[in-house]
């Protein structure tokens, strides 16, 4: 039978049904509240439509037929109310980040997404309903950042617009997105760009190069080896230290580093000189790493062992990464090599899109002979290793 508003109020603990699914659950100390039962796809489900008195049997038997009415449309009325709920930033965050990880090429991004956010947002607006959010909100969020850190600052800005965006497309939040960079908040902060001159990292001369590696070919070590590979492939240090022996041709001298280890996401081919190879020492199996950390067997050298390296030698104004500079300038001052086939040596995407288009090769020969020029004046292989290269 039906209930009644008095049934209702004097209800024993317990499931009280009022018709269609709508029940009265009675607990033993006497609260009550209001459930659909219902079934979608075969499955069945229980809506909490709320506590009563707050919601009253007609308040009930009304989202209850609102309920159904989603029901014989398809749709499921949970789904639709966890849908509308509230949610603050940081919950949408989440929720985003968690959406996007399966189409991440590694969980690094998840943990960079999360511990920027952590760092600079949610502190500030992490509690905020991601409805509520406005200009301002965003300005004061990344204020604090954008002179000190441009560069993280415009990838947290791009973070909030991404999850704004997010929010926008669940429907819980309409209007234009406040952390939009283009005609509206590129008149309210200065392009990151020119925040500050871009801070290049301390590199030696290329004029040194040939005895630095002299003076680094009589340390012995796994670190010291792979800092000479580095340098003589011109190649980033997690490049090198991840590498493992399938990604080695040692019959063609080539060094294949696949694309889900590359900055740009694509493969890229090393031609290597004599004296790289070399630097790798006895082939192992394919999927060994040719640079294993001495004190964890199976583990790549970790990031700061090469550095470690140029502090035992006494070099604490330059950087690993800085020998790509070095690289860089000795082919740009001292060579006659085009500048596109030192950029594709370098794995530099090329930034004009109509210039792009048109490179379809990775210009592999040319670069070959730009390895071998580059190897011969490092290591001093021939007397006039400071001559001027033509390509």
């Amino acid at each position: 039978m039906a209930l009644s508003a008095q049934k209702v109020k004097v209800a024993q603990p317990g499931r009280h049904g009022d018709g269609r699914g709508l029940f009265l659950y009675v607990k033993p100390s006497g609260a009550r509240s209001w459930v659909l039962r219902y079934q979608l796809q075969g499955r069945r489900r229980d809506l909490g439509l709320g506590p009563y008195p707050e919601v009253s049997l007609a308040m009930a038997r009304e989202r209850a037929a609102d309920a159904r009415r989603l029901i014989v449309e398809g749709k499921d009325p949970i789904a639709k109310k966890r849908q509308a709920k509230p949610k603050t930033f940081k919950e949408a965050a989440l929720e985003l980040i968690e959406r996007k990880r399966p189409g991440w090429k590694n969980a690094k991004h998840a943990a960079q997404w999360t511990a920027t956010l952590e760092a600079y947002v949610f502190p500030k607006i992490g509690q905020v309903q991601v409805a509520k959010i406005e200009t301002a909100d965003v300005i004061g969020a990344l204020t604090p950042i954008w002179s000190k850190k441009p560069e993280t600052a415009n990838r947290v800005r791009q973070r909030i617009e991404a999850v704004i965006d997010y929010a926008s497309a669940l429907g819980v939040r309409s209007g234009d997105n406040p952390a939009r960079w283009r005609g509206h908040l590129d008149h309210l902060l200065p392009k990151p760009t020119k925040v500050r001159a871009v801070k290049h990292h301390p590199a030696l001369a290329h004029r040194e190069i040939a005895t630095f590696l002299q003076e680094l070919s009589r340390r012995s070590g796994v670190a010291a080896r792979a800092l000479r590979f580095t340098v003589l492939t011109a190649a980033r240090s997690g490049e090198t230290r991840g590498l493992k022996w399938d990604e080695i041709d040692l019959e063609n001298r080539i060094w294949t580093i696949p694309g889900d280890r590359m900055k740009a996401g694509k493969e890229h081919r090393v031609p290597l000189s004599a004296d790289a190879i070399a630097c790798l020492g006895p082939r192992r199996g394919d999927d060994t790493l040719a640079f294993e950390s001495e004190t964890k067997p199976g583990k790549p050298i970790s990031d700061m062992s090469m550095t470690a390296v140029l502090r035992r030698m006494g070099r604490n104004k330059i950087t690993v990464h800085g020998f790509r500079s070095t690289f860089r300038d000795w082919a740009g001052e001292t060579t006659g090599f085009p500048r596109e086939v030192i950029e594709a040596a370098l794995a530099h995407g090329i930034k004009d899109k109509a210039e792009a288009a048109y490179a379809r090769s990775d210009l592999f020969d040319k670069r070959r002979d730009l390895m071998d020029a580059w190897s011969r004046v490092a290591c001093q292989r021939e007397a006039g290793a400071n001559a001027v290269v033509l390509a």
